[in-house]
């Protein structure tokens, strides 16, 4: 074994988590904000609806469209991307629990909450994405279509694609709110200011894949 690689790849994975954790605690603060779900949970809650099956199982077999879809696209599967199905949402279900932030019932403090949340969450994108890991599902997908509008900005790009969530999460019966859309653009703004600010463009990246990594242990 590459002990020489192992060493910074278990760093980089260090810093991936981290950075999901951060993401994890941004997405707990837009859900105490308590004005509106997510375009991407307003789409699960819609679909469980019409199922009758669990949010958890909706979510989970998103996600693994979403894998699929990446595939096709040409993307790589890393341990980023498994990283962010194992972290994130068991974090959020973490912090839920620890109750460090009140359900806001003022909406003037709910929206600077969200804004806050939305913020955290592009900076913890930032620092996994930055691990070239791979991403998550979700940001995969975010990437994969970017380098087919590269003349848009990574922001924007983002904006698209939750927009679209939103429209099908709405014309599903969703619960849509004023969160779900400071989120539907909030989300893209965040990310892009973020990224302008730390000067980074996550589409020149060169992101290792879980072949890559078995590869370059065993080399």
């Amino acid at each position: 074994m590459n002990t020489s690689y192992l060493k910074p790849l278990l760093l980089r994975s260090l810093q991936a988590a981290c950075g999901l954790l951060a993401f994890a605690f941004g997405v707990y603060l837009t859900i105490q904000a308590n004005i509106g779900l997510a375009p991407w949970d307003a789409l699960g809650m819609a679909i469980a609806g019409l199922t009758g099956l669990s949010y958890g199982v909706v979510v989970v077999s998103i996600s693994l469209l979403i894998v699929l879809m990446d595939l096709l696209l040409g993307e790589r599967i890393g341990i980023g991307t498994l990283l962010d199905a194992l972290l994130v949402g068991s974090s959020t279900d973490l912090f839920l629990q620890l109750g460090l932030i009140p359900e806001q019932n003022d909406p003037i403090v709910g929206v600077l909450l969200m804004a806050t949340g939305l913020f955290i969450m592009g900076f913890g994108q930032f620092v996994y994405m930055k691990a070239e890991l791979c991403c998550g599902p979700r940001d995969t997908l975010l990437v994969a279509i970017g380098k087919r509008l590269h003349k848009l900005p990574i922001g924007y790009v983002e904006i698209l694609i939750l927009v679209v969530v939103l429209a099908a999460g709405w014309a599903l019966g969703g619960p849509i709110g004023l969160g779900t859309l400071i989120s539907a653009v909030g989300i893209g703004l965040a990310m892009h200011l973020v990224f302008t600010l730390l000067h980074f463009e996550p589409r020149s990246l060169t992101h290792e894949s879980l072949i890559d990594n078995f590869k370059l242990l065993h080399q």
